[in-house]
């Protein structure tokens, strides 16, 4: 049966329709017609059911510019301490990854733990970066010889930290700065002349000296993802976007440009000035040298708590925190102000997950690990004055054996030289013959060995993230790669330190690249294959890299002072590779490859000497004949720090 309408029913619905005004009285709807703009000024994303608070403030500094802060806080905190990142990757994103209700939806994962216990979160962008007033100076060197204005990050975070303890109402006035890469870097630099209120600092993977061992070389050589991370960064306050490439395989796009130079001028990236600075700048002069971090901390006392953390397998800042850890020890007479991390991880890691990398996996998650067992109680202790934890001087994560270590020191293993010999062996007995006894290879600029199996993408996460443990069979076969290793191993050896390397080479050239890598090759067993790689990997048989560095030949005899390098001169090259805590299991051999390109990543040395690589014509680019010598007279060997 049809349902009849009552008069009093169509009455009102007729009223509704004929008065639109109606409408405008309910609060949840408006007059509309079929030609009403469909958009609205903007939407309150947090709503009333949220169960935080956000905030976001113009926090002004000493010079007037004012830096965008945002402040998120659980609601019903009182009383907590506030914990700062001040960074170049937006401030407003870093506090909605998500868009939800929830305060450990919207903020990155490791904040967790902090806000649910009544920490207050704080994100700022940097000066002259996405939503902050100023202008944008790379790395920004603290006020002095190379800076005359009156502000540096180090200011920078004094007002801010200042501002915060005077205006966030629900915190107890006490405050730690953290974060990873460049925002390590800031860090480090709220240390310099530190606010009182600030309590503790834990920079992670700090961009320390970028000539040395850090994002723009590595001694010497240039790395050619700091173009696209400059071109990012520098274009209209980072908002810009990236390199338009397109797609394609990055060894041919760089190759086929002819000198990194000449692939920025071609894409019109020498316009942007931190480029410039690099290009005209290629040695270790004093435009870099004071510019190191770890200098300006090493001239200042210390009177912050830091934890400096870094990835075993940082492809990205593995130099910075163990450079700043070895200026700062000396000043920790106590040996409880100065603390020291390495965790199995890539490029900050340790604010991720931290089951696996790459080919490897670890037992459970080994950044939530370290982070609830050590990084929040040592904040906790001194930004809540709960009791000491006892924080270890130096904690490591043993791969091989996957599992946490503490040391009094760093390094905690003593020099044990492993030692080239003929046949492409290795062994820890020292060469017995009085000849010069050396391995040759080709080395040709127009066929470079690639860091990864091409086709590469290097900003392609996937493969840029877990480079530095990728099985180097791939190239182990070359001709331009020497391969060195040990008989199977009797028994276990733990290394805890830098290995360094101690190389006796020649060259045919009058400039060349050495690129020396410290290898753990697993036996041809299935069963330690699949108990020891990533869940569905097999590790058998592969050759897995512990360290792999580069050292620009130029200057053997001074980073400041580029020579050409005489054709068959036996030249002694000493460099260090990432610090570790690696044990080389029984039945595994040490291996070590020895090479002299490592592309597209590094740019290619021409193997002729000429005063900036950067201006190297095609011309320039030569074959050379590159000789590693390893008789008793040119003993070459990589120094393992052995523990006992």
């Amino acid at each position: 049966m049809k349902a009849k309408s009552s008069p009093m029913l169509l009455a009102t619905l007729s009223m509704m329709v004929g008065n639109p005004a109606v409408f405008g009285d309910d609060p949840v709807h408006t007059s509309v017609t079929p030609m009403t703009v469909d958009t609205i000024a903007s939407y309150e994303q947090v709503r009333p059911e949220a169960d935080f608070i956000k905030r976001v403030a113009e926090i002004p500094m000493r010079d007037g510019v004012k830096l965008y802060t945002v402040i998120v806080l659980k609601k019903g905190t009182h009383g907590g301490p506030l914990l700062l990142t001040r960074t170049p990757y937006d401030a407003k994103h870093m506090a909605a990854r998500t868009a939800s209700q929830k305060i450990t939806e919207i903020l990155p994962v490791m904040d967790a733990d902090f806000v649910e216990d009544n920490y207050i979160r704080v994100y700022q962008d940097i000066r002259g970066l996405h939503h902050s007033e100023g202008d944008f100076v790379m790395n920004r060197p603290i006020i002095g010889p190379l800076n005359d204005s009156k502000v540096d990050e180090s200011t920078d975070a004094w007002d801010t930290i200042d501002w915060l303890v005077k205006n966030v109402p629900e915190s107890n006035g006490q405050v730690g700065v953290i974060g990873s890469s460049y925002p390590g870097f800031t860090a480090l630099m709220a240390e310099i002349n530190p606010h009182p209120a600030l309590k503790a600092s834990v920079p992670q993977s700090p961009m320390v000296d970028g000539w040395m061992g850090d994002d723009w070389f590595h001694n010497g050589a240039f790395r050619n993802p700091t173009i696209d991370y400059v071109v990012q960064q520098g274009t209209a306050k980072a908002d810009g976007g990236g390199p338009a490439f397109g797609a394609g395989d990055d060894y041919r796009r760089y190759l086929e440009a002819g000198s990194t130079g000449d692939f920025i001028r071609h894409w019109g990236f020498d316009q942007y000035p931190f480029l410039q600075k690099v290009m005209q700048n290629p040695a270790y002069t004093e435009f870099w040298s004071r510019q190191a971090v770890d200098k300006w901390m090493a001239a200042r006392t210390l009177s912050v708590p830091t934890m400096l953390v870094v990835g075993q397998w940082d492809q990205e800042d593995s130099y910075g925190a163990p450079a700043v850890y070895e200026a700062l020890k000396p000043k920790d007479k106590n040996n409880d102000i100065v603390y020291f991390v390495i965790g199995p991880w890539r490029h900050s890691g340790v604010n991720h997950y931290g089951y696996n990398l790459g080919l490897l996996s670890f037992t459970g998650d080994t950044a939530e690990e370290f982070r609830a067992r050590y990084l929040k109680p040592f904040l906790d202790h001194h930004l809540k004055g709960k009791a000491d934890p006892k924080t270890p001087p130096v904690l490591t994560y043993a791969t091989g054996v996957n599992q946490w270590e503490v040391s009094q020191h760093w390094p905690a293993g003593k020099p044990v030289r492993l030692y080239l010999h003929d046949k492409l062996a290795l062994s820890f007995q020292a060469p017995a013959s009085t000849a010069d006894a050396h391995d040759d290879y080709i080395s040709d600029p127009a066929k470079p060995v690639p860091f990864v199996p091409r086709p590469i993408n290097m900003s392609d996460g996937d493969q840029w993230r877990p480079w530095l443990v990728h099985d180097q069979r791939f190239v182990s076969d070359r001709p331009d790669v020497l391969v060195y290793e040990t008989q199977p191993l009797e028994k276990p050896v733990h290394i805890m330190g830098q290995p360094l390397v101690d190389l006796f080479a020649a060259t045919s050239g009058t400039d060349g690249d050495w690129v020396v890598k410290l290898i753990d090759v697993h036996p041809e067993t299935t069963s330690e294959g699949r108990s020891q790689g990533a869940p569905g990997v097999e590790l058998t048989g592969a050759e897995i890299p512990i360290g792999i560095e580069i050292f620009r030949g130029r200057y053997v005899h001074g980073f400041d002072k580029p020579q050409a390098l005489t054709p068959g001169k036996i030249e002694e090259y000493k460099w260090g590779l990432p610090h570790v805590d690696h044990v080389f299991l029984a039945g595994h051999k040490i291996m070590v490859q020895v090479q002299s390109t490592l592309f597209p990543l590094y740019d290619r040395n021409p193997q002729t000497f000429v005063e900036n690589i950067f201006n190297a014509r095609a011309g320039d680019y030569q074959t050379a004949t590159q000789s590693v010598y390893h008789g008793s007279a040119h003993p070459s060997a990589i120094v393992l720090p052995v523990a006992e």
